[in-house]
């Protein structure tokens, strides 16, 4: 079957009453399970007037209604029209970003969560990605850690290589998925990291043990990396909670032997 013959066969005429809503919902259908292809052009208005039975005005309030929800884009000029949208993992994660920020969660909930996350993307991460790649992102923890021992740091600045960093170590996993929560969180919530940073007495700490995370991922050192993520929550959770840090060195020597 031809393009054209395809597509004055996707869909069916729709009843008086909620048309627009039918309509939308019989175009959604046919993007979600692939007749209608990302980039792909829909049929033109007069088109999908026939095939729906309805009218011009009908038919653009639910090219409207799937425009909103991001499904579609429309373009203007000879090749203009009405086409399904290429989603990337900036559209996906600024949509689950906008959730998180909609959906209040708890901060324990929030920091138990990327622990777990933290740990998974790690393991993925010392397992996949390059020793160039895991070098780079020591370069960047120690630049962080330049950042937030300065008397006065900018913590703008600071957080957004921050950022980064969680984000580099996502894409070292190799997972698509990975990355597109990782940016989600980061642009949602960010785990609550900012409390550490703008808290002098765990800023350096966080910085770090930051630093130590790296160098372990660099030396291969798996289970010396998972722990340094814990002692990072460890820290989060009493920053949060506003007590004071617990932890001694006699207690886990070989996680703050470089805090000193």
């Amino acid at each position: 079957m031809n393009p054209e013959n395809k597509k004055s066969s996707l869909f069916l005429p729709v009843q008086a009453g909620r048309a627009s809503e039918e309509i939308a919902l019989q175009i959604e259908a046919a993007i979600m399970d692939g007749r209608l292809a990302p980039g792909e052009r829909l049929p033109s208005e007069r088109g999908m007037q026939s095939q729906f039975g309805t009218g011009r005005g009908v038919v653009r309030e639910a090219l409207k209604i799937l425009k909103q929800k991001g499904l579609l884009e429309v373009k203007k000029g000879a090749k203009g029209g009405a086409y399904v949208r290429q989603l990337d993992v900036s559209n996906v994660s600024e949509s689950l970003a906008l959730f998180l920020k909609q959906h209040p969660i708890a901060p324990e909930k929030v920091i138990e969560f990327r622990e777990s996350l933290d740990r998974t993307i790690t393991q993925m991460a010392m397992a996949q990605a390059t020793q160039a790649e895991k070098e780079a992102l020591l370069t960047k923890a120690l630049q962080l850690k330049d950042m937030l021992t300065e008397p006065t740091p900018d913590l703008i600045t600071s957080g957004e290589l921050d950022r980064q960093l969680n984000i580099t170590l996502a894409q070292m996993a190799q997972n698509p998925l990975f990355e597109w929560v990782m940016n989600a969180i980061q642009m949602g919530f960010s785990s609550y990291d900012y409390a550490l940073y703008e808290n002098p007495i765990f800023r350096k700490k966080a910085a770090t043990n930051w630093c130590d995370t790296a160098n372990a991922i660099v030396q291969g050192e798996l289970m010396r990396a998972l722990s340094f993520i814990g002692h990072h929550y460890v820290l989060l959770r009493q920053c949060v909670e506003h007590k004071t840090p617990s932890i001694q060195e006699s207690d886990a020597a070989f996680l703050l032997e470089n805090d000193k």
